[in-house]
């Protein structure tokens, strides 16, 4: 069924590059211009994008997202499904996922599959994680649904912490969706200002029971003075065996992404900067290991994305126990 998939999937890809090119441009549009229009950052539509493909192709079920993409202003379902069905048909065809989105062979990832191994890493950690805390925080959340899926169900108290306007313009879309939320905790934080544990200590957070901190795609957009300074605030706060999962990225992939002039005017246009990274072209277990000890914590899972690459891994998500 491979070779039938490939056979009907070439000449149906050339056929619809005419409106893949269209859904790029719509899909583009919104998650860009319409992003900055609405004050939000576009790149956390990217990694929802990513979680819906991830649920169309039946990688990864999520209810959630899936109605919370039909009413999103900031990107389009109609666009995707311009670039992606030629791809969602040959997948149905051959009874898996062939080309994108996959899960690939851990070592074997490339730039292409971030969002859904990562995805994967950081789903697996918490589900392991989740019955032995009392509280669950999703640092910068973004338009994450994980605490409206499965999780809801698993009797720890949720907190999603992100900008105001980011988080007011979920919450409306949370509404428009018919997504339950009351069970989430909301604590608007301006990370440039607020002490986010303070904030969330007034909204009921108990720095007293162990937690589950959850940092995705956050890290690359800060300097290494506000991740030293958040590592450092959740291991002096937070309780003892307190979990914190994050992914950390590689230098020469945050060069790389730098120097992209089409990606630097795209960050710029929503006031995003690349920054910090770990060097892991040699050595990247001891230097992953040397960041975690330098932040007084112990190193659980890690999961390094592309270390089969002559280079070296990408990326890595890891487990840090406080």
């Amino acid at each position: 069924m491979k070779h039938l998939s490939y056979a009907i999937f070439i000449p149906l890809q050339i056929v619809f590059i005419p409106l893949a090119i269209f859904g790029v441009l719509l899909t583009a549009y919104r998650q860009i211009i319409v992003s900055k229009r609405l004050g939000i950052s576009q790149t956390a539509i990217e990694i929802i994008n990513g979680r819906w493909t991830m649920h169309a192709f039946g990688l990864r079920r999520d209810a959630a997202t899936d109605a919370l993409m039909s009413v999103l202003p900031n990107t389009s379902k109609l666009g995707l499904w311009f670039v992606l069905w030629p791809l969602w048909l040959q997948s149905r065809i051959a009874g898996q996922a062939l080309l994108y989105p996959r899960i690939p062979t851990p070592g074997d990832e490339n730039i292409a599959d971030l969002v859904a191994a990562r995805t994967v890493h950081f789903d697996s950690i918490i589900a392991r994680a989740i019955d032995h805390v009392d509280q669950f925080v999703l640092m910068g959340a973004g338009y994450d649904t994980r605490a409206y899926g499965e999780l809801a169900r698993s009797g720890v108290t949720f907190y999603e912490v992100d900008q105001a306007a980011v988080q007011n313009h979920k919450r409306a879309m949370i509404e428009a969706a018919n997504i339950r939320c009351e069970h989430v905790n909301f604590v608007p934080v301006d990370f440039g200002i607020d002490n986010f544990l303070s904030k969330l200590e007034q909204a009921g957070f108990d720095p007293s029971r162990k937690t589950l901190f959850l940092w995705e795609g956050v890290s690359l957009y800060l300097s290494a003075e506000q991740v030293a300074a958040t590592l450092a605030m959740v291991k002096q706060r937070a309780a003892p065996t307190s979990v914190l999962i994050a992914d950390l990225y590689a230098d020469r992939l945050i060069q790389t992404l730098g120097k992209a002039h089409a990606n630097q005017k795209v960050l710029e246009m929503t006031n995003e900067t690349l920054d910090f990274s770990l060097p892991f072209t040699n050595n990247w277990r001891q230097v992953l290991s040397n960041f975690v000890e330098s932040h007084s914590m112990q190193e659980g899972e890690a999961h390094f994305l592309g270390a089969n690459n002559k280079a070296g891994p990408y990326a890595v998500v890891v487990e840090m126990i406080c």
